[in-house]
């Protein structure tokens, strides 16, 4: 079943090998400039977009708005949390952006074809109903204390990583305690001091 595909992605030679690999694979593949306009044209459409900096994931947020389009968010930093972060943002199938040709090619094909498709760890913490099995990496844990400590709140960085405020402080909780520190401030205090942000 051929697919109409955009990839969205900075690097050209990224681009460009994926292009590639989905023309081989009998896909038609565009790199529109503006690939919201792009996908508001095209109902039975894919969207690949690398997610690498915060404005692609207001991206996949406006992509993910009435009428949605199918997205397939290509994450650098393949975490359960961004990838759980992704789908609750509107991706319907969510890959490490080191995916191989062959899985690529079948996630675009099961996308269309109306399944999703999803690392277990991501599935795992998205079934999760309390506080996630699946803990945070040190790099998720380094990224909120940096927010914290930059002045952000708690509902801020909630919303930018797709859970609830109420969710948030128990992932915060969590923290404090493996930190040893009672409060956001301590933890900002203590992360300074050990270099963290």
């Amino acid at each position: 079943m051929a697919v109409r595909v955009a990839v969205v992605d900075p690097l050209p030679m990224f681009r460009h090998g994926v292009v590639t690999v989905l023309v081989a694979a009998g896909h038609v593949v565009d790199t529109p400039p503006d690939v919201l306009r792009w996908a508001a044209r095209r109902r039975h459409a894919c969207v690949l977009l690398s997610i690498r900096a915060e404005a692609d994931w207001a991206l996949l947020r406006n992509l993910s708005a009435d009428p949605p389009a199918t997205v397939i968010a290509l994450l650098d930093e393949a975490t359960a949390v961004a990838g759980a972060r992704a789908v609750r943002a509107g991706a319907r199938s969510v890959l490490p952006r080191a995916v191989t040709a062959r899985l690529l090619r079948r996630t675009v094909e099961a996308t269309m074809d109306g399944q999703a498709v999803l690392p277990p760890e991501v599935l795992g913490l998205l079934a999760a109903t309390v506080t996630p099995d699946v803990a945070p990496s040190a790099m998720d844990r380094a990224v909120w204390l940096h927010h914290l400590a930059a002045g952000g709140t708690v509902a801020e960085l909630a919303d930018r990583l797709g859970y609830s405020e109420r969710a948030m402080y128990r992932l915060l909780r969590s923290l404090y305690r493996d930190m040893g520190v009672r409060t956001r401030l301590e933890a900002v205090l203590r992360a300074r001091e050990s270099g963290l942000v």
